[in-house]
């Protein structure tokens, strides 16, 4: 089921922000734990997550009273996988008014799975994740960004199954993921459809689009780089930035995986002893808030309010 592969896509409007007025950025994190990464898919089996050690509720927690810290809310995309696991992050993520979004059920990528498989994972994830947090799941984030050109069905039903927006979209090229041809900013990805995407931040620079959004860049590259080009996106182009942090970024105390080729050692271990003195600085530096704040209008919520409002109840 594969589409064109260079779709056209509705960009979305968004208000415009006016010169000198501060913008607040969306700060998300992808709730996974270390032996999960799509960098280490061919050394860590599926089958054997349960006999590794959890650290994802020590980091998570971490992350939380850094957040608390700064006053800031974020949006949690957790995997449900983790949440049955560690119901207690959940719980307080929830508690203090951040947004709880969809990850998937167990970091399966979305192009590797039939639409009927990834159905019944955005399904499961989003009643699991409901359950326990007991407020309405509106997000989702595919693991890797695998939602690509090829796979445009997903985002069909992800509307379907109740979703208003999607995160799942990193306009770069990359090796594990990317769609180069996406916008940089929200777009509507399929026609009809109200669902909405929003792509992780980039930046423009000689005639490339290179990426901004946080993960392994944020990590492994100078953080100067990082503050300035989300601030040029704030205030050239007068945008919201959109960042993202696994807990497992902040734990230099993870179990270290042996044989790994040397690319997958840098992703997986390089800085990990920096990132948390780095987001308290970049939490310093700009505004932050939940995706759903930054990002949806109140007409984003039509279709969507009816089934919420059953569920908080």
């Amino acid at each position: 089921m594969t589409e064109s592969v260079s779709p056209v896509f509705e960009t979305v409007s968004f208000p415009a922000v006016a010169a000198g007025e501060r913008i607040t950025n969306a700060l998300s994190v992808d709730v996974e734990d270390y032996f999960q990464v799509q960098a280490l898919a061919g050394w860590v089996e599926r089958d054997s997550w349960d006999d590794w050690p959890l650290r994802v509720a020590a980091n998570t927690h971490r992350l939380l009273d850094l957040f608390a810290a700064h006053r800031v809310t974020a949006t949690f995309f957790a995997l449900s996988w983790i949440a049955e696991r560690s119901p207690s992050i959940i719980q307080r993520i929830v508690a203090e008014g951040h947004e709880l979004a969809s990850h998937g059920s167990d970091h399966r990528r979305v192009d590797q799975q039939t639409p009927e498989a990834f159905r019944q994972d955005v399904r499961r994830s989003k009643a699991v994740l409901e359950q326990i947090g007991g407020t309405p799941v509106r997000g989702y984030r595919a693991p890797t960004f695998s939602i690509n050109a090829t796979n445009l069905w997903a985002f069909d039903i992800l509307d379907e199954e109740g979703y208003a927006y999607s995160s799942s979209v990193y306009p770069v090229r990359r090796d594990y993921y990317g769609m180069p041809t996406a916008p940089r900013f929200p777009f509507l990805p399929r026609p009809g459809r109200m669902i909405r995407e929003l792509p992780l931040s980039t930046v423009r620079l000689a005639g490339r689009t290179l990426p901004c959004g946080g993960g392994g860049f944020f990590r492994l590259l100078p953080f100067g780089l990082s503050r300035a080009a989300i601030a040029h996106v704030n205030r050239v182009e007068r945008r919201p930035c959109i960042f993202y942090i696994h807990p497992w970024e902040i734990d230099p105390g993870q179990p270290r995986i042996a044989g790994l080729p040397w690319r997958s050692r840098i992703r997986t271990s390089l800085n990990l002893d920096k990132t948390h003195a780095r987001l308290d600085r970049l939490l310093t530096a700009f505004d932050w808030a939940r995706l759903d704040r930054v990002f949806l209008s109140d007409s984003s919520r039509r279709g969507h309010d009816d089934r919420d409002s059953e569920i908080a109840r």
